[in-house]
């Protein structure tokens, strides 16, 4: 999952980089409006985080031309206590839920994963395919409700295919919202752990959840099955 993180703070940006890092998140910040314009246009984000008070243009402005330019990714933006104009200005310009200054960075990471979730149609934390679930809470995977040892990386993997269940999921696409930097994308890595995920969750193959659509990619191919309310 990628996320974008505009915030100027230095200490505040370094501290959120560092713990989005921890929670599995590939990250692209900056400490500019300008640039983070660019970044969000250019890079194939999934979330952002958008602090309001940025020192060139305004985050409701970031957000203005992101959505001009039919960027339609979930937004967060932050806030400073008190400021209750800023937070309607950037909710009607189109961002999409807000954080007060001081806030919890649990509280953060889960917001920002419930904004990707239901970016995605899915209303609850826990992903249903057919006989696999995927806790997005616990991290965990599950096959017939028996849990599955997988990797970290794996659950990356995973999540994307079942956030996206159905819909063929290139490796290039994989490879974007899984790694900042180009250099670590290695499409060989991608077939490696996919092999490893299809022994994993289809030990007898005879259920082939993960489908390879040949010079396109991957396709995850249980349908969602229904979400508790």
């Amino acid at each position: 999952m990628r996320v974008l993180l505009i915030e100027d703070e230095p200490a505040l940006r370094e501290q959120l980089v560092s713990q989005l890092h921890a929670e599995g998140f590939a990250v692209d910040s900056t400490g500019s409006g300008v640039e983070g314009v660019y970044l969000g246009s250019e890079y194939p984000i999934d979330v952002a985080i958008v602090d309001l008070g940025l020192p060139d243009i305004s985050g409701t402005e970031v957000i203005r031309q992101w959505r001009e330019a039919d960027r339609s990714f979930p937004v967060l933006i932050l806030t400073a206590r008190g400021r209750w104009e800023d937070k309607v200005s950037g909710l009607e310009i189109g961002a999409d839920d807000y954080l007060v200054k001081p806030f919890h960075t649990e509280e953060l990471i889960a917001r920002l994963r419930a904004l990707v979730r239901r970016s995605a149609g899915w209303a609850e934390s826990k992903l249903r395919c057919g006989p696999i679930i995927l806790d997005t809470a616990a991290k965990s995977a599950s096959v017939e409700n028996v849990p599955v040892e997988i990797t970290a990386f794996e659950y990356k993997v995973l999540e994307h295919l079942m956030l996206h269940t159905g819909r063929v999921v290139s490796k290039t696409e994989l490879s974007e919202h899984l790694y900042e930097d180009e250099a670590d994308r290695d499409s060989n890595v991608l077939e490696v752990i996919v092999g490893r995920l299809r022994k994993k969750l289809d030990p007898d193959r005879d259920t082939h959840p993960i489908e390879t659509v040949r010079g396109q990619g991957y396709r995850f191919r249980f349908q969602r099955t229904g979400e508790e309310n």
